[in-house]
């Protein structure tokens, strides 16, 4: 066993990886956490977006969705605090202001959205937007061997497909 310990430690000498206290490549852990900065100020968005459609949601359907938007928004706030957590435990410092949040974030930006459909809409497209990036990240962290981070997106993705499945069906629109 330490025969096999000796020879892992001379191949990472051989090849420069130097991996930090969780035994992942430094460089790679890096780079997620840059991708998971984004992610992290997209999720922003969203969830601003979900508290704003929560707000000014009007017409027959209000007590529904009213109460799926909290849903979803307390959802996202959740996996906010998960995404911040996680750039921390790989070393590298969460993005905190709305202003990176907006340089960073690709998700569109809902304003004064009061009608069910529109609102439903920007839900389905967002998640859309989230959906991208997290695949993106659970490809480079497949590739880092960070399974912390590629559960966490394994989890998000299963989760946010459902509410596409769900929100779409909603709308009367294909996947």
């Amino acid at each position: 066993m330490q025969l096999d310990r000796y020879l892992y430690e001379e191949a990472k000498k051989e090849q420069m990886i130097i991996t930090n206290s969780l035994g992942l490549d430094q460089a790679k852990t890096k780079a997620l956490s840059y991708q998971l900065n984004a992610l992290l100020g997209n999720f922003q968005i969203y969830y601003q977006n979900l508290r704003g459609i929560h707000w000014n949601i009007k017409g027959k359907n209000f007590f529904d969705l009213h109460a799926k938007f909290e849903e979803l928004y307390t959802d996202a706030n959740v996996k906010v605090d998960e995404v911040a957590e996680r750039i921390l435990t790989l070393g590298g410092t969460p993005l905190h202001t709305f202003e990176d949040y907006m340089k960073s974030s690709s998700v569109p930006v809902g304003k004064n959205i009061s009608k069910d459909t529109e609102a439903v809409q920007l839900i389905v497209d967002s998640l859309t937007q989230l959906l991208l990036i997290e695949r993106q990240i659970l490809d480079a962290s497949d590739e880092a061997d960070d399974e912390g981070t590629n559960a966490m997106m394994s989890d998000f993705i299963t989760e946010q497909e459902k509410t596409v499945w769900m929100m779409k069906a909603w709308l009367d629109q294909e996947i």
